[in-house]
């Protein structure tokens, strides 16, 4: 093994350093490129809606939502919600997410039944998650400093006002936004 080692300290005795150095670019580039098309096809609404336990609970209930129709058009897909867009954040969210994939895969969630079952701890994850970030993947769409307060209700208005000064984030006033917080459908959301 050490003289495994010792040959690839070596100059190459069949190419030159240009080759072996345009070789490393080349391979390289090419790693990057499968690495952002893997990173795009996993964050895709396709993908995410692949196993019957998504489209059938997840994605289902998404559909009865103002994220998913409204009148502007303007809609938000699962990955806008659950993958950060900064490069760390979204490796670890990759790799958190990879959980589901697992139990997909396992047999842990396979049906509507064991989905619905795991749904509250899957969902209190994610809560977790958006509020230590203080829910940046809803203020990747949204601007807090931006929202017409006089097109608020008086409630709204004044639960938006007091966020900050309250420690709050969007997730803790909006937590059954785009999937209901209970198992039976029904939709919890201010």
């Amino acid at each position: 093994m050490l003289a495994w080692l010792r040959g690839l300290l070596r100059p190459s005795p069949r190419f030159s350093v240009l080759a072996l150095v345009a070789a490393g670019l080349v391979l390289g580039v090419v790693g990057v490129l499968a690495f952002n098309a893997t990173m795009h096809a996993t964050s895709s609404e396709a993908f995410c809606t692949s196993c019957h336990e998504m489209s059938s609970n997840p994605f289902a209930q998404l559909q009865e939502t103002s994220h998913f129709s409204n009148a502007s058009g303007v809609s938000a897909s699962c990955s806008d919600c659950h993958v950060p867009h900064e490069f760390l954040p979204k490796m670890i969210r990759k790799i958190e997410a990879s959980r589901e994939v697992w139990g997909h895969l396992t047999g842990i969630i396979d049906t509507p039944e064991k989905y619905i079952a795991h749904a509250p701890a899957m969902k209190a994850r994610e809560i977790a998650r958006l509020r230590a970030n203080d829910s940046q993947e809803c203020r990747n769409c949204h601007n807090a400093g931006r929202m017409l307060a006089s097109a608020q209700s008086a409630q709204a208005r004044k639960y938006h006002m007091a966020m900050e000064s309250q420690g709050k984030t969007c997730i803790d006033c909006h937590t059954g936004i785009a999937h209901p917080l209970n198992t039976a459908g029904l939709a919890d959301h201010n």
